[in-house]
């Protein structure tokens, strides 16, 4: 079997706890080559721990590394398109945590460079390899007509969770100037989609493309993209939101907010006339933590309940197993940057209703 060496970029929480320690298990398809991060602190720790020697300040110069196969880009939303769009044109395959870019015009550019390149991109929305996601959407033709769906994702910070659970590496040496660009950037990016709308609107857009991005691609995957969002509305600064979305003969809710309880609550419920299914998500930041599904369904004069594990395989490890034949086989990924743009189209839809409560 072939080894990818891979270029890690960002080893921030979701790279020391998920990545990193899943391509070390998988060494049998994975060496770790190169890492990269704006913390000299935290590279040069990293890379003792995982024994890397090609260590990285700039993602632009990993991405030149001559022997690489593919690179992870996973550092702050904000630097994903610049980042991966290197990676494409030194002709390495991309695996590009979500949110893949903040703006269109940052994914049709990733777009073009992955076509120029000839190398493969896919989106690091793991719920969707999940052997129970996979089992629901086999199963989700067992429902008939949908009668509703609800989306919800309400969680508490993960750092509460996190600081419980794992060991992870923090350095208060981040270069000035590179906290000040990320911010810039930011305001920068969100501009471009909402322009000058209320600062709540873009707080909005912010949970969206970060917590949401999961719930929401899921949902497309089992039930479609809605023809319209009906309503939606949001308050303490735009860090809780509720929409209506409709579709072709039912509606969904979707609802969402972070609060300070030590819980992480992420499921998707589809509703049947006589059957429906709950696919329940814990937090992604413990590993192998099931994700279940569960079944409620009248037969004759009983009404019957089970619930589902399909197995203890974590979804991020199913996620990586996919990639390495994305990258080897050549197979397109299902979470492709053409399936991502429609998140972004979701996403202003969400915010453009949220907008008409300021006419």
């Amino acid at each position: 079997m072939k080894k990818l060496k891979v270029g890690v970029i960002g080893l921030g929480e979701v790279a020391q706890i998920i990545h990193l320690p899943i391509l070390k298990s998988l060494s049998d398809r994975y060496e770790i080559a190169a890492l990269c991060d704006i913390s000299p602190s935290l590279l040069k720790t990293m890379g003792q721990h995982y024994n890397v020697s090609n260590l990285y300040t700039d993602a632009v110069e990993l991405a030149q590394q001559d022997d690489l196969d593919a690179v992870f880009v996973l550092n702050s939303d904000e630097y994903h398109a610049e980042c991966a769009i290197a990676a494409a044109k030194n002709k390495k395959h991309i695996l590009i945590e979500k949110p893949m870019t903040l703006t269109e015009s940052d994914a049709d550019a990733l777009i073009r460079a992955r076509d120029e390149s000839g190398v493969q991109v896919m989106v690091g929305y793991m719920r969707r390899y999940a052997p129970t996601f996979t089992k629901a959407v086999e199963d989700l033709k067992s429902l008939g007509d949908l009668q509703y769906a609800r989306i919800r994702a309400i969680i508490g910070p993960n750092r509460l969770i996190i600081d419980q659970s794992s060991e992870v590496y923090r350095f208060d040496d981040l270069p000035k100037e590179a906290i000040e660009d990320r911010s810039r950037r930011a305001k920068m990016m969100v501009d471009e989609v909402l322009g000058n709308a209320p600062q709540q609107v873009k707080n909005s857009y912010r949970l969206l493309c970060g917590l949401n991005s999961h719930d929401l691609s899921a949902m497309r995957e089992l039930i479609g993209m809605p023809k319209r969002v009906i309503s939606a509305s949001h308050w303490n600064n735009g860090y809780y939101i509720t929409a209506t979305f409709e579709f072709d003969g039912f509606n969904a809710t979707f609802e969402t907010g972070v609060d300070d309880q030590l819980r992480f609550d992420a499921h998707i419920e589809l509703f049947g006339k006589s059957k429906q299914m709950k696919i329940q998500y814990g937090t992604p930041y413990i590993k192998s933590l099931p994700i279940t599904l569960h079944i409620t369904e009248t037969v004759g004069e009983a009404f019957e309940e089970s619930v589902v594990r399909a197995n203890y395989k974590d979804a991020y490890v199913v996620e990586l197993e996919t990639f390495y034949d994305v990258a080897t086989k050549g197979i397109a990924p299902k979470t492709t940057p053409e399936d991502f743009k429609e998140d972004l189209v979701l996403f202003k839809m969400i915010c453009d209703a949220l907008l008409k409560n300021y006419e």
